[in-house]
């Protein structure tokens, strides 16, 4: 009884996980990459470092060694892997320094070198370790983190929405690979706290031949398109002059009758062309590609100065868009095409039966006034979370069913050290460094 109790515990905790919207996969072919910019900031770290003059006495030897300076840093051998349950692991041996210094000795006897380069070979050595260490520290575990800060996770995308990229559990590493899982949600900004259930498949991610692999469910693209709908955008009212010449001409044409049955008085008002998404659109991703199915009304009314308006029709239109997505620097882009489109009326057949002159026409002005504006909104992305300087290249897209992966190399943009400096607190070398002490152990 106890095991099934367990059992029925853990059925009920599965039904109620939820999937991630976005995952991320790191491959060890963007490590080499990474590797060599991390290097190089730790060079220019070091070049940045203050040793303390070294003087005093050794019996009959007097010594003072000042203006100490780190010239260059050669790294012979060093490796960046995944490491199971440490994410990951720099491994620098056989390093070695060039120095500048300026020396001052004084002693009382002859046939010494041997000693005095022991000795300052020794306390070089001390002077360094008390110095360089503490900086190797502070920027691998202060300075580098600092550029994870610059991830978006909880951002605005417009004025309208926001996306969360929370972290929904630890990475998980391998001996390729390091993945995230990420929420992947949208949000409307004026209801921080709305959260679409995620009834889709979990994005899965299998390759390893780019540096950096990005799956989004249809759970991803349902909660922008829901978000933008509970915030009000998907509407759009074209009068008078927006409404294109030719589609008004005809639509005069088509209910010429019904303007003269209902006021013909307004007959030469201005025309309004309505169209309100009625549901929140949905997004299929299949192999062969991805849609977006929208169902809309449009409203045609006259509307005269200082008058109510005049409705002539009230239709309702069943539109499928195809999707394309592109990585673009760090942010995902998406070209809209207005592929099947539909209109019926909401009184009677016979009535729909009368639109169908009007079917070509509303999707050439849909195609060239309504698309244009919808792909400069979706063209301008929402960014992936990637820290600041880093940029997606050579990217491929592939559609699975229920979501798709885009892979792709990492370009930096920037180099650390700018992204680094352009972050960094300015009292955080001084609060966050450790003791030199215990750095040197």
């Amino acid at each position: 009884m106890a095991l099934f109790g367990a059992l029925f515990l853990a059925l009920l905790a599965g039904a109620h996980a939820e999937f991630p919207g976005c995952k991320i996969r790191v491959t060890s072919k963007a490590l080499e990459l990474v590797k060599q910019e991390g290097l190089r900031f730790l060079e220019q770290e070091l070049e940045t470092i203050t040793i303390p003059d070294l003087r005093g006495k050794e019996g009959h030897f007097y010594y003072n060694i000042s203006e100490v300076k780190v010239t260059e840093l050669q790294l012979t051998s060093s490796e960046l892997d995944f490491q199971p349950q440490q994410e990951l692991m720099l491994q620098i041996t056989n390093a070695s320094l060039g120095l500048r210094f300026r020396r001052q000795l004084l002693y009382w006897f002859l046939k010494v070198y041997d000693f005095l380069s022991t000795f300052i070979t020794s306390g070089m050595r001390f002077l360094l370790n008390q110095q360089i260490c503490p900086v190797l520290y502070h920027a691998g575990t202060v300075l580098l983190n600092s550029l994870l800060d610059t991830v978006p996770v909880r951002s605005s995308v417009d004025e309208l929405v926001g996306i969360d990229y929370s972290l929904m559990k630890d990475p998980v590493a391998s001996t390729s690979n390091l993945d995230m899982d990420f929420r992947g949600a949208f949000f409307p900004l004026t209801e921080r706290n709305w959260s679409l259930p995620n009834q889709a498949v979990e994005p899965q991610l299998q390759e390893e031949e780019r540096m950096v692999y990005v799956a989004f469910s249809e759970f991803f693209f349902d909660s922008a398109m829901e978000s933008y709908f509970r915030a009000g955008a998907l509407q759009l009212s074209l009068v008078g002059d927006k409404v294109p010449h030719d589609l008004d001409m005809l639509l005069r044409a088509t209910y010429f009758g019904s303007i003269v049955l209902l006021s013909p008085e307004v007959i030469d008002s201005p025309l309004k062309l309505e169209l309100r998404v009625l549901a929140p659109p949905r997004c299929t991703i299949k192999p062969s590609g991805t849609t977006i199915s929208v169902t809309a009304s449009v409203t045609i009314a006259l509307v005269p100065p200082d008058q109510p308006e005049v409705q002539l029709s009230s239709m309702t239109m069943d539109a499928r868009l195809s999707a394309k997505m592109a990585l673009r620097g760090k942010a995902l882009r998406t070209q809209l095409d207005l592929r099947r489109f539909r209109i019926y009326s909401n009184h009677s057949a016979l009535e729909s039966l009368a639109l169908i002159p009007l079917q070509a026409p509303l999707k050439t002005m849909l195609q060239i006034g309504v698309m244009p504006m919808l792909n400069e909104r979706t063209w301008r992305g929402v960014q992936i979370p990637l820290p600041e300087g880093i940029n997606f290249v050579r990217e491929v897209v592939t559609n699975h069913a229920g979501f798709l992966t885009i892979g792709a190399d990492l370009h930096f943009a920037k180099g650390l050290r700018e992204v680094i400096e352009k972050n960094r607190p300015a009292d955080v070398r001084a609060s966050t460094a450790p003791p030199p002490s215990t750095a040197a152990v």
